[in-house]
Parts: structure tokens; sequence; C-alpha cells
């Protein structure tokens, strides 16, 4: 802007060297008078009417942020995730219209209650603002962090100038202890040990009880064996049921009735 003479209410992209690629800063001049009108809409900020600058001055420069991948790096909360960019605006005095200096004047706003609202939706994570764990962050100076609830996705209020951003609670993974591991499997081999010595024990006891029953029927009666190839068979003793004989006596003979 010091190159050239810059339209007010036109918002100029500045050119940032190399090693700041990724971070996004624009620039536009505003008569106090139109900020008391119209406000600002510019960038991801919406600026009320009725807004003044303090202390008052005839013109005034904000100055726009977006840090992009470098949020994290300028801005951290202990806990919490970002989950946009962090986007901010400074407001200067520009009375004097001289960009050369390096010591331009920092101002506040006085928005007459009014809140100033940060638009999130062009943010490639805005999606996830929708959660309803997300929260506005504000981080003020000297490493202040002020949460807010967020009333509508994607959009957050302040009443003062500063750099904002949606958060989220950080999800730790829970570790699973190595105790945990190691008595899940002593107690899986315990469980299978004594599976094993339960079918030892019963079949040991169903073979005693079968050698019991064959103990008993051998001794409740002895049979004489013999062999048959190679099997060995019970034989029972030849028990013969004696003749009767007939009886040898003659019936006597009729007698013939004389009428025959």
């Amino acid at each position: 802007m010091s190159r050239q003479r810059p339209h007010t209410d036109e918002l100029y992209d500045a050119s940032l060297p190399e090693n700041l690629a990724g971070i996004k800063v624009s620039v536009v001049g505003l008569r106090s008078r139109t900020l008391w009108t119209k406000g600002a809409n510019f960038s991801d900020f919406i600026i009320p009417p009725k807004t003044l600058p303090v202390p008052y001055v005839k013109r005034l420069l904000i100055v726009y942020h977006n840090l992009g991948n470098w949020s994290s790096l300028y801005y951290t909360l202990s806990g919490y995730t970002l989950l946009s960019p962090v986007v901010g605006f400074l407001v200067y005095d520009a009375s004097s219209y001289n960009f050369r200096t390096k010591n331009l004047s920092k101002i506040e706003l006085n928005t007459n209650g009014k809140p100033v609202s940060i638009d999130f939706q062009n943010s490639s994570l805005a999606d996830r603002g929708s959660d309803l764990r997300a929260k506005c962050a504000a981080f003020g100076a000297y490493g202040k962090v002020f949460l807010s609830d967020m009333s509508l996705p994607n959009m957050c209020y302040s009443r003062n100038q500063g750099h904002f951003s949606i958060v989220i609670p950080f999800m730790k993974k829970q570790k699973i202890s190595p105790f945990w591991i190691v008595g899940f499997l002593g107690g899986f081999l315990g469980l299978i040990l004594v599976g094993f010595a339960g079918i030892v024990g019963v079949r040991s006891l169903m073979g005693k009880r079968n050698q019991e029953m064959v103990k008993e029927a051998d001794e409740g009666e002895c049979l004489e064996t013999y062999w048959i190839d190679n099997s060995k068979m019970p034989r029972a003793e030849v028990t013969r049921t004696q003749p009767v004989l007939e009886s040898t006596t003659t019936l006597p003979n009729p007698k013939l009735s004389w009428y025959a």
C-alpha cells in the first residue's frame, strides 16, 4: 500500500516472503464515518454498523490474518485441538496515510454492545464445527485464551479484535496396560489347563469304573473258555436233561360189550 495511494473500502492482499507460505494477510482502509454507517464486511469478519474507533480517528486500517497451516505453531491450547485455522484482525490509526512507518498506532473498536461475527465457513475443517463439543477460542494477549460455546455451526462472536479459532477437546487414546495383557493371557491359559485336567479326570474315572464292572462280571460266574482262531470265547458247561422212560405196564383189555 506504500507504493500507491490505496482506495478506501477496498481489500488488498499482501505479498509475503516464501518462508511464510501458507499465511494470508489482507488490508482494508476505512473512514470512521463509513464504519459508523455501514460497518465492515471483509474477509471472515463482520463488524456491525455504529462502530467507532477508540480513540477516535478519521481513518483506520484493518489488517486481517489467516495463519493457515502455521496456526498450531503460533497458538496452542492445552487439552484442545484446532479445528480451523486461526484467523484474526487488528485495527490501526491510518489518519496520516504514512504506511512507510513501522510504528502504526494500534487502536480499539467500540461496537456499542454488538458483537463482531467470525465466519469459518471457508475453512477446510469447518464442516466439523457442528460438533457439539466444539467451542470458540479467542486468543488474547499474554497467552490468555477465552472459550465460549457455539450458538451456530462454524460461527463465533467477539467484542474485541484479536485472533480466533474453533477448537475441540483432545481425545487421548487409552493405552492398554501390559499388566492387563499379562493377566488376560494368564487367565486364558489357566482356563485351558483346568479344562484339560477336567477331561483327563473324567476319562480316568470312566476307565476305572469300566474295570470295576468287568471285574464284577468275571467274579460273578466262571465260564470255561476256548479259542476260535485268535479270539477267546466263553463256554458254558454241557448240561443234558436225563430222559424219562415211558411205563411198560400193559393195560388190561377193555371189556367188550355184549352189544358190540
